[in-house]
């Protein structure tokens, strides 16, 4: 019984592990891809979107190696709700990565033209779901709910961001109806964005379920 144990917290170590290699390539994604945004640099951006691959690929490795220790330990409860915990962090963390390939897609598009001054809106949403990111991730390894509230609390910077900008742009399209269609790709970018943080806020929610037991929604 002693060495099953051993077994499983030998493999669960490995979950964790590639829960942190995998938030680790979604954050350097958005870093590249704000980067590429910001500086009109294609090849950055298409990079970016291969680079996907190997986050997706990321996730299905850990459910597959979720689904095999879960058919070969039997997990208790507790280690039941980590187990679950590592398939919505993995989850959210993909999704947190396609909101990178849609930042480095807009890159390609908006190639050679000047960036709006709202830039600096975006380049603070895309820093602040890094942290996120960061802080989340730390937060389940650490098993600290404080830090997974904290890290959740960050979302109203994005929020703020988000409704800023989009005012901004709003008022941009009316002024300005010949960048219509560019705005309208800002505006609809931003509107990712804001959801990255989201995803992370989920992340948070779930490992507040995994150490307390119970639900919490956070950022209402």
């Amino acid at each position: 019984m002693e060495n099953k144990r051993a077994i499983f917290s030998e493999e669960l170590g490995r979950l964790r592990h590639d829960v942190l290699v995998m938030s680790s390539l979604v954050e350097e994604a958005l870093g590249k891809a704000l980067a590429a945004f910001q500086d009109n640099n294609t090849e950055l951006a298409k990079e970016v979107r291969e680079g996907d691959a190997a986050v997706n690929s990321m996730q299905l490795g850990i459910e597959d190696a979720v689904i095999a220790l879960i058919a070969t330990q039997q997990p208790v409860a507790r280690d039941l709700r980590e187990i679950f915990t590592i398939l919505k962090i993995t989850v959210n963390l993909e999704r947190a990565g396609d909101h990178a390939v849609h930042l480095a897609k807009t890159a390609i598009k908006l190639s050679g033209k000047t960036p709006f001054r709202a830039m600096e809106r975006l380049a603070l949403m895309v820093k602040t779901g890094q942290e996120m990111i960061r802080a989340s991730v730390s937060a389940y390894l650490k098993q600290d709910t404080d830090a997974a509230r904290k890290a959740a609390a960050l979302d109203d910077i994005i929020d703020g961001e988000h409704k800023k900008l989009s005012g901004e742009m709003l008022k941009l399209m009316k002024k300005h109806p010949e960048l219509l269609k560019k705005a309208f790709r800002f505006l609809h970018t931003s509107g990712n964005i804001e959801r990255l943080g989201d995803h992370i806020t989920n992340i948070c929610e779930a490992i507040i379920y995994m150490i307390e037991s119970r639900h919490e929604e956070l950022n209402e």
